[in-house]
């Protein structure tokens, strides 16, 4: 059963209205994603995951011989509707767990609403203030924007770039990376001589980079943020032949951001990404190979669209969940809530996780790997 806003089923209606026969499931699991929306670039992916990942368990026998149904809802990236879909699926759908938030906005709204009802909830946004400090019963997937930072830092540094300039994005995620970079910049010995900012609805930043491009020794700029304002960062980079290294965040860690920026400028830049980005050219050695093979794969072949970052961040969420679930032979949530924090060595496409009562994210720096755009795709940096 769907309970999916933006393509709503005769048998979703049916249940909305309270109509619908009982359910066959008896694990249930649920989902408020932005599918549609300024962010459904990010969201589509994830329902897709989800409504794949859940057909195939289901296929197979389900979990620990119980059948799974996805309770999932469109939030379009309001955090209000978020928060009222959360409050739904716990009142009305009483499900057992939440996967969702796709966006930081809409991930916030869903924490208070999970954590006054003592629900597990899986974040699929990026800032660190989603488990930073601990919250019983939050955890997340993606890498946190810190620790993008540090990745870049490191990359940074080891190429002796000591003075840079920022172009971030206004929004949550932007203006959250934006604070997080300029809080470690000094632990890598790293200036940040220009710092500038633009509305995600900004169709031009070209008054921002030609500031940058004048700042007194700079050597290279990085730009936190997502959606469609790094494409247009990277375009008028290029226009403007500022001719240093760029880099983004992980953010905009997908193939569709080499396509709206265009490659010949997106050639050369440089972020933090997964190994499910560049799954065709990790060596059979590498523990997340048959993972990342596995759901790209997958994807693909349902879809038709190429596999993304954020599609695999669903997988990932989805994964520790089933695992959890698999070893607390529970839908009671507290249980489930125990066994996702006792979650240690789970190879997924994002990284392998190691949870604990400290640690509600489970991946450390290892899990980033360098890319570089390189005649229109993906490639490890060198």
């Amino acid at each position: 059963m769907m309970k999916l806003t933006k393509t709503t089923t005769a048998l979703a209606t049916l249940a909305l209205l309270g109509l619908a026969g009982p359910a066959l499931a008896e694990i249930r699991i649920g989902a408020t994603l932005s599918a549609t929306g300024p962010a459904s670039f990010l969201g589509d992916p994830e329902a897709k995951t989800l409504e794949m990942l859940v057909e195939e368990v289901n296929a197979a026998g389900g979990i620990n011989g119980e059948q799974v149904e996805l309770v999932l809802y469109d939030d379009g990236g309001d955090p209000n509707k978020a928060r009222t879909f959360a409050t739904r699926l716990v009142e009305d759908d009483e499900v057992s767990a939440i996967i969702g938030g796709t966006t930081t906005g809409t991930t916030m709204s869903i924490i208070a609403v999970a954590e006054d009802a003592e629900i597990p909830f899986i974040s699929l946004a990026g800032a660190v203030d989603i488990i930073d400090p601990v919250k019983p019963y939050t955890f997340k997937t993606p890498h946190t924007d810190r620790m993008a930072c540090q990745k870049i830092f490191e990359d940074m540094q080891k190429r002796g770039f000591s003075k840079i300039g920022m172009i971030s994005g206004t929004d949550g995620f932007g203006a959250s990376m934006q604070a997080q970079c300029k809080s470690v910049a000094g632990e890598y010995a790293i200036e940040i001589v220009a710092d500038e900012t633009y509305d995600p609805k900004d169709a031009d930043m070209t008054a921002q980079l030609t500031k940058i491009k004048g700042a007194e020794g700079i050597q290279a700029v990085l730009n936190p943020g997502f959606g469609q304002g790094p494409s247009i960062v990277t375009r008028n980079y290029k226009q403007l032949a500022i001719g240093l290294p760029l880099y983004q965040s992980h953010g905009v860690a997908s193939d569709g951001f080499i396509d709206l920026a265009g490659a010949d400028a997106a050639e050369g830049v440089r972020l933090p990404g997964t190994a499910l980005l560049i799954a065709g050219i990790l060596p059979d050695s590498d523990p997340q190979k048959p993972v990342v093979t596995a759901y790209k794969t997958a994807f693909e072949t349902r879809t038709g669209t190429p596999v993304g970052t954020f599609g695999g961040y669903a997988h990932d969420a989805f994964l520790i969940l089933k695992d959890a679930i698999t070893r607390a032979g529970s839908t009671e949530p507290a249980a489930i809530r125990d066994a996702i924090e006792a979650t240690s060595g789970l190879v997924g496409t994002t990284g392998t996780y190691t949870m604990s009562p400290e640690n509600h994210l489970g991946l450390d720096l290892s899990a980033f790997r360098m890319l570089e755009i390189k005649g229109g795709t993906w490639s490890m940096a060198e």
